[in-house]
C-alpha cells in the first residue's frame, strides 16, 4: 500500500516549521520565511496525483515540491517523513528497492535534496566516508527505523 498522507501528518508537519498549512483541493501549501536572511521557501504537499489513461499507473502517490526564489525542487512518490522539532526540520524519504532519496526542508527556510543514495552507505561508519558525503548519509540514515515495519 502507497503511503498517503494524513491530516495529522500535514498538523506536525506545519508545527514543526512553525507556520499554517493551507489546503487548496488536494494540496496543501506550507509559506517558510526567515526574516534576517530574507529567505522563503514555499513547500507543496500533493496526494494522489492522477496520471492520464494510457501511463503504466492510474494513480501516483504523491509529490512534495519546494519552491524557492532561484529553485524547484520535487520529491516524486513520498514513502514516509521525519519531522523533528528539535531539529526545526521535516525529512521526505523516497526508497525504491536500495536507494533512498531525501528533500530537507528547515524551519529557517532552507531546503537540500539528496538523490539516489545506496542504502548501504546509510549503514556505514561516517569516518569512514568522504567528506562529500556525509551529509546525505547522515541526514538519510534517519530513514533506516522509519522503514524497518515495512520490510
Amino acid at each position: 500500500m502507497a503511503f498517503a498522507f494524513s491530516e495529522a501528518d500535514i498538523d506536525r508537519i506545519a508545527d514543526v516549521l512553525e507556520v499554517e498549512a493551507k489546503r487548496e483541493g488536494p494540496l496543501f501549501r506550507l509559506v517558510v520565511t526567515e526574516p534576517e536572511s530574507g529567505r522563503s521557501v514555499s513547500l507543496e504537499i500533493r496526494d494522489n496525483v492522477l496520471l492520464p489513461k494510457g501511463v503504466a499507473h492510474k494513480q501516483f502517490p504523491n509529490l512534495v515540491s519546494v519552491y524557492a526564489t532561484n529553485s524547484f525542487l520535487q520529491l516524486q512518490g513520498c514513502t514516509g517523513f521525519i519531522a523533528s522539532k528539535e531539529l526545526g526540520e521535516v525529512i521526505f524519504f523516497a526508497k525504491r528497492g536500495d536507494v533512498t532519496n531525501g528533500l530537507v526542508v528547515e524551519r529557517e527556510a532552507g531546503c537540500s535534496l539528496y538523490a539516489n543514495v545506496d542504502d548501504e552507505l546509510l549503514n556505514t561508519d561516517y569516518m569512514q566516508l568522504p567528506p562529500e558525503l556525509v551529509m546525505s548519509s547522515v541526514a538519510l540514515s534517519m530513514s533506516d527505523t522509519l522503514f524497518d515495519d515495512l520490510g
